[in-house]
């Protein structure tokens, strides 16, 4: 027998368009909403699409999770399963799974054209910087006759984010509240609230946490809103389109095992004291010639400043690619950074990657002048593009022969 939060009762029996599901690790929030989703198809006319901004194959990461609720339920066998859709075989309802963002690009349109949608979740909300992407797809579920319903499952993020700007700071809701104002239904939960499914040596890790690290404690297990993380490097930052002043630079960064690779497009706009920053792609384990491929693709002739720690890969890319090792030496790290806190930075918005980086890079100490080691793979990348320009003030083209 499964056991669903009362807190989110509402999700069945309100009438409200949007509910914001926010919470904690360990709340149960996803496990819940997931059984409630599938409870729905029982109910003709129904077709749910579920979505989250980045989704590769949704057989492989989503559709697992499904069947173990479907499992759980013994109802199994009434559903039938292909590699981006669970069908109620007595209903005809269905859950469509899609990513916003998928290796074939911007899916947006794709997804506002789907005929029929009454449900429309979309998971890891807090992945989606861009509102405009998201007031399109919302526009699009306006099925006549149904309940129509926009489900947002996210663990809070900054209080930067459109989110929290649009149904919190704006409508005057206090975070972590259980409430219907305006259309709109806000269920919070906690560990705290699911503490009976949870082990416990979980638990002891909790109260580890909340003894050592509070404010830790207070965003990952509470769910609260994050401020600017104290100690956070770059404050000088705000979304905005970008904008090419002048010819772009690229900068380029090397992961190994599961840490990704990455490049990242820069404008620097001298006259206003402005850099744009544009992420193109960040993804681990890419072998060379699909690093090769990525960066002719976006990058083509443009110049790529990249890590100098991989003078072998650099070589083997020279000749496909205009590329160049970064110059590093003492102190260049904290320089490349005072370069860019002199300028207001202004980040893409589908830069969602560069956004956690930028919430998360900090100092390694309060005092200290050393950033941690982590956070750090589109704005190290950024900094080799950006020293590179300001510091090659008369460099002419930027073709490298």
């Amino acid at each position: 027998m499964i056991a669903i939060n009362k807190k989110y009762s509402p999700i069945s029996n309100e009438d409200s368009r949007y509910f914001i599901i926010t919470g904690g690790r360990g709340s149960g929030k996803s496990f819940s909403i997931n059984v409630l989703l599938v409870l729905l198809t029982y109910e003709k006319g129904h077709t749910i699409l579920f979505t989250r901004y980045t989704l590769a194959s949704a057989y492989i990461s989503i559709i697992p999770e499904f069947i173990d609720k479907l499992e759980l339920l013994d109802i199994f066998d009434d559903f039938y399963i292909t590699k981006d859709e669970i069908k109620n075989k007595r209903s005809g309802s269905k859950i469509i799974f899609k990513g916003i963002k998928t290796s074939s690009g911007d899916q947006t349109a794709n997804l506002k054209s789907l005929q029929g949608v009454t449900t429309f979740v979309l998971d890891e909300a807090e992945e989606l910087t861009n509102e405009d992407t998201f007031d399109k797809i919302d526009l699009s579920v306006r099925q006549i006759g149904a309940t129509n319903r926009v489900i947002l499952i996210l663990n809070p993020a900054s209080k930067e984010h459109w989110i929290y700007r649009r149904y919190f700071e704006d409508k005057g809701i206090q975070t972590g509240s259980n409430l219907t104002k305006d259309n709109i239904t806000y269920i919070h939960t906690t560990y705290l609230d699911n503490k009976e499914n949870l082990s416990e040596s979980y638990l002891a890790q909790i109260d580890n946490i909340r003894k050592r690290r509070p404010e830790k404690y207070k965003h990952q297990m509470l769910g609260g809103w994050l401020e600017k993380a104290e100690g956070v490097i770059f404050t000088n930052w705000d979304i905005g389109e970008f904008k090419e002043i002048g010819v772009s630079v690229f900068g380029q960064d090397y992961g190994f095992a599961s840490d990704p690779s990455c490049l990242i497009q820069t404008s620097i706009d001298q006259t206003n004291k402005k850099i744009y920053l544009k992420e193109c792609f960040y993804q681990p384990r890419l072998t060379t010639s699909q690093l090769i491929k990525l960066n002719k693709d976006f990058a083509g002739e443009y110049l790529i400043i990249a890590d100098s720690a991989e003078p072998r890969l650099i070589s083997e890319m020279k000749p496909h690619c205009n590329i160049m090792p970064s110059i590093k030496g003492q102190g260049s790290v904290t320089y490349g950074i005072s370069l860019m806190q002199d300028f207001d930075l202004v980040i893409d918005p589908k830069s969602i990657n560069l956004i956690k980086e930028l919430n998360n890079y900090s100092w390694l100490e309060r005092k200290s002048n050393t950033p941690i080691d982590k956070f750090n793979h589109l704005l190290d990348a950024a900094r080799y593009s950006i020293s590179y320009q300001l510091q090659n003030p008369s460099r002419g083209t930027y073709y490298v022969s």
